[in-house]
């Protein structure tokens, strides 16, 4: 589904709370699985609302913006309950003049993210006062309010954390807040990592993390893993092997029952971790190896609404954590090859989510593979869905998101060789793509080069939209 369909279908979409798709492609409380499964509830986001404009010659001398107003309060009340983790809060009606910008700019400091309605004409310079405030911040501009709305995109140019909503559907609104969440949660996130971090330099320095996206990284040794893998008892692990995975696998075709277990003890070992340092994510250079590959582990992690991701691949990691909290869809990390006699990119992994849909959407069929690289331990032939549309992406250096879009066409066939998880998936122009590869911003290491995520959805415009919410370039490579 477009992106365009979508934000058109925000206008009344009346879905519950916990973890429910939203027509507009946005989740209500994205972490809601994991919380059922025993992870920390995060607070609620706080969006300060401000209507800004009283009336005057636009949108007309009789507007009356108390009415106007109320209008608005009504239907946020409803996209609070549909997203289930935003609290609007404000709501003050103030004329579009400074003064009456930098009287209410005071109060607004204390909120995570904010949405400006502008109701009438004025100079710009009363939001700009709001923008400045320093909140990611979204403008809902109706037709005839005014012309402020021609001052946004200077201001993005400028580095302002501002998108802009020029649209006379109120699910906008619905649609700004679900992404201005994102920031907001990244901020209140912790990433395990086990062993050494790998990617771009920017990622790997938790230093620049911290200051740039806001995720606190938390170094865990592999020792650790192994203690509390041993500390799992093991009638829990069978259990839980059995439940979530052998009786759920289409076929299970080289490891035993016991290699399986194994996996499932990594599985709740690396939850019990998580829980204790109140995490949301977690990746490892570690994860090919004893007691357990973790292949399974991250999974059924991402399956979560959480993310696991291999390799100790921070810029994956991180690009992860984003799609979660805007789209609350799990990413299936790639190691991407070219097919151009199908004008096609082959995304191929041996780890990979069965609900890429979300937490809340179905199984995929999976079969239970050994890890094709050492054909040993414990992975996944995740048969993903033909027809369906993708975005592929990368945040690289963490301020630029590679990005493309594409379309599966094909479980692909050369399953005698490479990793177990492949599709085929149609792109505009292959051969510009691989010449275009990296786009010049990523290093010649070969796993940073490499990988990219691939969810399901095609979320460029979207994306686009919340770059500036975030301060990211975006690279289109395909």
């Amino acid at each position: 589904m477009s992106d365009s369909l979508n934000r058109r279908e925000f206008l009344g979409t009346a879905v519950g709370v916990g973890g429910i798709l939203l027509a507009g492609g946005f989740v209500s409380r994205p972490l809601a699985a994991a919380e059922k499964a025993g992870w920390p509830k995060l607070p609620p986001v706080k969006i300060h609302v401000v209507y800004v404009g009283t009336g005057g010659a636009w949108p007309t001398p009789t507007f009356d913006a108390p009415a106007e107003v109320a209008k608005f309060k009504k239907y946020l009340a409803g996209v609070q309950a549909r997203l289930g983790d935003v609290n609007f809060v404000g709501g003050e009606l103030i004329p579009n003049t400074e003064q009456a910008a930098t009287k209410v700019a005071a109060g607004m400091a204390r909120a995570d993210a904010a949405i400006l309605v502008h109701l009438s004409f004025g100079s710009g310079q009363p939001l700009l006062k709001l923008v400045d405030i320093g909140l990611p911040t979204a403008i809902f501009s109706q037709p005839f309010s005014g012309h402020d709305w021609m001052y946004v995109p200077q201001w993005q140019k400028a580095g302002k954390r501002v998108v802009l909503l020029p649209s006379s559907d109120y699910g906008e609104l619905e649609w700004a807040a679900a992404l201005l969440r994102v920031p907001v949660r990244l901020r209140q996130s912790r990433i395990i990592v086990v062993g050494r971090a790998k990617g771009t330099a920017p990622a790997c320095s938790a230093e620049q993390v911290r200051h740039r996206l806001g995720p606190e990284m938390v170094p865990i040794s592999q020792d650790r893993i192994a203690e509390a893998h041993k500390a799992v008892d093991p009638k829990t692990a069978e259990a839980e092997a059995e439940q979530y995975w052998i009786s759920q696998a289409k076929k299970i075709i080289e490891p035993s029952k016991a290699d399986i277990v194994n996996s499932a003890r990594m599985y709740l070992a690396i939850k019990d971790i998580m829980i204790k340092e109140q995490a949301q994510a977690i990746t490892s250079s570690h994860c090919m190896g004893a007691p357990a590959k973790g292949c399974l582990t991250f999974s059924k992690l991402n399956d979560l609404g959480l993310v696991g991701t291999c390799e100790g691949d921070m810029d994956s990691m991180l690009t992860m954590l984003i799609f979660n909290y805007a789209f609350g869809v799990p990413g299936f990390v790639s190691d991407p090859l070219f097919d151009k006699s199908k004008n096609a990119v082959i995304h191929a992994h041996c780890t990979s989510t069965t609900k890429l849909d979300g937490p809340n959407g179905q199984r995929a069929p999976f079969l239970i593979r050994t890890q094709c690289d050492s054909n040993k331990g414990v992975s996944l032939e995740v048969q993903m869905r033909v027809g369906q549309e993708i975005t592929c992406a990368k945040l690289a250096n963490l301020d630029t998101m590679l990005i493309s879009t594409g379309k599966i066409i094909e479980q692909t066939d050369f399953h005698d060789r490479g990793c177990r998880t492949q599709i085929t998936t149609e792109v505009p122009n292959a051969r510009m793509m691989a010449q275009n590869w990296g786009s010049g911003v990523l290093s010649n290491d070969m796993m940073t080069l490499l990988h990219r995520v691939v969810f399901y959805g095609n979320r460029l415009e979207s994306v686009k939209d919340m770059a500036p919410l975030m301060q990211l370039k975006i690279v289109e490579e395909g």
